[in-house]
């Protein structure tokens, strides 16, 4: 059994012993459901870390000189960093009757994003040789530029979004069966997705997760 399962059973053992006091055993039943407070956990939990190591160009047009001897700041930086990418867990709601569950989930996004400035020397710096001087302030620039455009890059990765996706459905469709277990019910499980452009209106997308060029901590 792997971490993950592991603290979904958890979860549903915690519902269970919660409930133990609650009297007969029929009334323990009644009260061992599906919780959306347990889901959102579990969305926090599939959240993915995904590793990138990229390069990004800076460039300012005529930077220094005058009239015919402007010259342009020209400059690559390598870095590396770490973008988290899952559910927005604010926005996942839950409708349990009697052997139906319906979630409504929003797309998974990036979250957040962090360029590791252990992974930033000197060498990191790639210059034009025909590059006005860098100074500091524009090592400050090229460093947010680099953020952003490591966010660009995971947030046009349609397949490593997909798969954050389908691993927070997975996990949650786990829950779900193992509550149903503890109480002796089937539950279906409808889902609802809420769109990016509008988060009221609701659409149902194929979601088709692939692994293969993802780099992600557990």
């Amino acid at each position: 059994m792997n971490k993950r399962k592991i603290i979904i059973s958890l979860l549903v053992l915690a519902i269970t012993v919660s409930c133990v006091s609650c009297g007969e055993k029929d009334e323990q039943i009644e009260v061992i459901k599906p919780k959306v407070s347990q889901m959102k956990s579990i969305c926090e939990l599939a959240t993915m870390e995904c590793y990138y190591h990229n390069v990004a160009k800076y460039y300012e047009e005529d930077a220094s000189g005058f009239l015919f001897w402007k010259k342009d700041k020209n400059f690559w930086i390598e870095y590396s960093g770490v973008v988290k990418i899952g559910i927005d867990v604010s926005l996942v709601t839950i409708e349990v009757n009697e052997d139906s569950v319906i979630i409504s989930i929003p797309n998974a996004k990036v979250l957040g994003e962090k360029v590791d400035e252990t992974s930033l020397t000197e060498d990191s710096y790639i210059v034009d040789d025909k590059s006005a001087d860098i100074e500091a302030e524009d090592q400050t620039q090229a460093f947010t530029y680099a953020q952003e455009n490591m966010v660009q890059v995971a947030s046009e990765d349609t397949a490593l979004l997909a798969s954050a996706q389908q691993r927070a459905q997975t996990l949650i469709e786990e829950y779900i069966t193992n509550i149903g277990e503890v109480v002796g019910k089937e539950y279906t499980i409808e889902w609802k997705y809420i769109s990016d452009e509008d988060q009221g209106v609701v659409s149902t997308p194929e979601v088709t997760p692939d692994n293969e060029n993802t780099d992600s901590g557990e």
